[in-house]
């Protein structure tokens, strides 16, 4: 239960276009568009999967977040539009501040 709070303080950070993400929660099927036919028999995105913030929703009352989803190799799989509090930033060196 404390690590699910520490998450979510973390996730409120302010997100920025071309951020890499991680999903909190998975996300089901009914929510992605899927780019990739490979992907089809997915029901959902688990939990700590890795995308990039390709476009900021900012004009309703929430921001939302178009994330795109893609393997190793670059290839886009899948996207979603998902809401500040559903993704987690994650960050490759240590800010001292």
């Amino acid at each position: 239960m404390v690590l699910r709070t520490v998450l979510q303080e973390i996730a409120m950070e302010k997100i920025k276009l071309f951020d890499t993400v991680a999903i909190i929660n998975p996300v089901p099927i009914e929510r992605l568009t899927l780019i990739e036919s490979d992907y089809t028999s997915i029901r959902n995105l688990p939990a700590g999967q890795v995308g990039t913030v390709v476009e900021v929703y900012e004009e309703t009352e929430y921001c939302q977040y178009l994330v795109e989803f893609a393997d190793t190799q670059g290839r886009e799989y899948a996207m979603a539009t998902l809401k500040e509090d559903e993704l987690l930033v994650l960050h490759y060196e240590l800010t001292v501040a």
